[in-house]
């Protein structure tokens, strides 16, 4: 019996590594599945940004919990592997919160309202304004999908994704300006 079983466990363990493919679509999974797990990479850079922006330390933990449950509840489907030798495109289509549009409405709400964004002196008051947009970002559940075409190349026998674009980043942010294209 204990023969049996051992010969049963070697023989899925050959058969297991033998399924595991290799494909392009692989290191695509990877990179978007390192922002629904909150990867550490991801949240560094994600404050990094932060910092970059001279957020109050409110604003900035406020915006970071926004990007964090962006990054959760990104839902993408990889639809589409198309290769040529050592490269290939994958195609996915993602589904993120629509923060373009929190923003825009918000900018379209401060030019229809601005006396709500003044101070004491009745100067315009930016940060005022800013927690307003963090509020309507913070709140919305509009959500967006878009197709992204990530280029993959085989390197040392791996697939590797290439560098990723602005814009796909953007939509991945859930920020693309897709009025404009």
């Amino acid at each position: 019996m204990k023969k049996i079983i051992a010969i049963l466990l070697t023989f899925s363990l050959v058969v297991g590594c033998a399924c595991v493919k290799d494909t392009a679509s692989d290191p695509v999974k990877e990179y978007l599945g390192k922002y629904n797990n909150h990867n550490p990479q991801v949240l560094t850079e994600l404050n990094d940004l932060i910092k970059e922006e001279g957020l109050s330390e409110e604003q900035g933990s406020t915006y970071e919990s926004i990007m964090k449950k962006q990054y959760k509840d990104l839902k993408y489907e990889i639809v589409e592997e198309k290769y040529e030798g050592d490269e290939a495109i994958v195609t996915a289509k993602i589904s993120v919160y629509d923060l373009y549009k929190a923003q825009k409405e918000a900018e379209e709400y401060k030019n229809n309202h601005k006396e709500e964004f003044l101070s004491e002196d009745k100067s315009y008051d930016a940060a005022k304004f800013l927690e307003y947009k963090l509020e309507q970002m913070r709140k919305t559940d509009t959500r967006v999908d878009y197709t992204i075409e990530f280029n993959v190349i085989k390197k040392d026998g791996k697939w590797t994704l290439e560098k990723i674009t602005t814009e796909d980043l953007e939509k991945i942010h859930g920020i693309y300006n897709y009025q404009n294209s």
